[in-house]
C-alpha cells in the first residue's frame, strides 16, 4: 500500500527553547501552511512536543478536526548540551554531516538521532494510516528525509526554508522524496 509522509519544519519561531512561540510572521505562516493543505487528504497528525512545531500545525488541526498527536522522537536534535552554544557552532554542526556519530558533550549525534526518528517512521508506515503529517525542526527534518535519499545533508539543511514542506511518497519499503513547499 502507498502511503504519504508529510515532513514539516516549523515556522518562524522566537528562539531555540522548547517553548518558544512563534513569531507574528510565524503566526501567519502557519495559516498559510492550514492553506497550502487543503487539497491533501491527512489521516493524522503528529508533532514534536516543541511549542513551535506544535504552533505551527495547530491552525491544520483545528481546519481538519484532528488531533495533534505529540512524539519526543520528532523533538529537536540536541547539538549541545543544556542548549549552550559555543563559538563555531556551525562547523561543528557541519562536522555532524561528515561523521553522523560525532557528538558533543551532552548532545546527540546524527546517527543517534536519525535511530530514534526512524523508529517513529516505521512505526507509522505499519500503521493503517496512508497520509501523516510529521511536524519536526531542520536538522532532524533533514535526517528524516535522508532515511529515504542519502543526498540530504549539510547543504540541504541550509537550504531549508521555515516554514519548509516535503512529501515522501512510500510505496513497498521505498521513499520517493519531493520538496513540495515553495
Amino acid at each position: 500500500m502507498e502511503k504519504r509522509l508529510y515532513i514539516v519544519r516549523h515556522c518562524k519561531a522566537a528562539g531555540q527553547a522548547i517553548d518558544a512561540p512563534l513569531t507574528a510572521e510565524g503566526e501567519l505562516q502557519a495559516q498559510q501552511l492550514a492553506e497550502f493543505f487543503a487539497d491533501k487528504p491527512i489521516d493524522r497528525i503528529i508533532s514534536s512536543p516543541y511549542v513551535r512545531a506544535i504552533k505551527t500545525i495547530a491552525p491544520l488541526a483545528a481546519k481538519r478536526n484532528l488531533p495533534i498527536e505529540q512524539d519526543e522522537r520528532f523533538g529537536e536534535r540536541v547539538l549541545f548540551g543544556n542548549g549552550r552554544f559555543t563559538d563555531g557552532w556551525l562547523e561543528k554542526f557541519e562536522r555532524t554531516f561528515e561523521d553522523f556519530n560525532l557528538s558533543y558533550e551532552d548532545g546527540e549525534s546524527n546517527r543517534q538521532a536519525m535511530v530514534r526518528a526512524k523508529a517513529a517512521i516505521d512505526e507509522i508506515l505499519q500503521s493503517n494510516d496512508k497520509n501523516v503529517v510529521i511536524v519536526s525542526h531542520g536538522n532532524l527534518t533533514i535526517l528524516m528525509l535522508r532515511l529515504f535519499d542519502e543526498r540530504y545533508g549539510f547543504a540541504e539543511w541550509k537550504s531549508l526554508s521555515n516554514p519548509d514542506v516535503f512529501e515522501i511518497v512510500v510505496s513497498d519499503g521505498k521513499g520517493q522524496v519531493k520538496r513540495i513547499w515553495q
